[in-house]
């Protein structure tokens, strides 16, 4: 765990206003969320088998690291009696740093750190990049350690069980952006899989003009590009590309020219 968030947080509040995706996906995935804390621990799970789980894909620089993190800050918002924390788990240093002892090192994460933590109150864990700890074991090559990956993804599962049964005030927000290689099986231990878009003509033009509007805060002369004629003609020109890439493009477009760099 390489960052915990106490919740609510008014800069993951900003983070989810500046991502531009269609509001009826924000809607969806804020009442998913808020379901996980109202449903799971009422209703038995042989009724609603609910792990705790939602998954979200999409190209990269989508926003969905972004999503993840405000969302979970939606909860806290939602529930201002508990007392949220968000923990961001660091796949890639779990796996490299105990390779050939992942078995043990992923479940030591969950039963004990994760475990431990949500037992104080109610806990969102983020895991960026999923397919790292639950890699699709039915496409795996039988080199390069193959057993302790496969052990890797069993322990995620089974410790995703556990958890579930044990506690209804834990959720996981997972992120890939190759689902593809995400094992099946922790794919349909999640509750809700989201495909993350990338931005149409509008969404586009809404992350130009955030994007303008914010530089504008900072360099006042900037603003009068907000009323540009040619604003739409770039907006469609932008469409294909992630909403990360459209606000470095406008950076790079204030690196034209070194005066106006400078």
């Amino acid at each position: 765990i390489h960052r915990v968030w106490q919740l609510p947080d008014e800069r993951l509040g900003t983070l989810w206003d500046s991502i531009v995706v269609d509001e009826q996906l924000k809607s969806q995935l804020v009442s998913q969320v808020a379901l996980n804390f109202t449903l799971r621990g009422k209703v038995a799970r042989s009724v609603a088998p609910l792990h705790g789980v939602i998954l979200l894909v999409g190209e990269p620089g989508t926003g969905k690291t972004s999503l993840a993190r405000g969302v979970a800050n939606r909860a806290a918002q939602t529930f201002p009696s508990a007392a949220f924390q968000l923990l961001e788990v660091e796949p890639h240093s779990l796996t490299s740093a105990a390779m050939g002892k992942t078995q043990r090192a992923v479940t030591d994460l969950f039963s004990q750190s994760i475990g431990e933590a949500a037992e104080r109150g109610p806990t969102i864990v983020l895991l960026d990049e999923v397919e790292t700890l639950a890699a699709d074991r039915s496409k795996m090559s039988m080199e390069a350690n193959p057993v302790d990956i496969h052990r890797a993804t069993d322990a995620v599962l089974v410790q995703l069980d556990a958890l579930a049964e044990r506690l209804p005030h834990l959720l996981f927000l997972a992120t890939s952006n190759f689902p593809q290689a995400v094992d099946s099986a922790f794919t349909s231990r999640c509750d809700l899989v989201v495909t993350v878009p990338l931005p149409d003509a509008n969404a586009c033009s809404a992350i130009l003009q955030d994007c303008l509007r914010g530089l504008s805060k900072t360099f006042p002369a900037i603003d009068a590009l907000l009323r540009s004629p040619l604003l739409a003609k770039c907006a469609a020109a932008c469409v294909g590309l992630d909403g990360r890439t459209i606000r470095k493009m406008v950076i790079n477009a204030m690196a034209r020219d070194p005066r106006v760099a400078v």
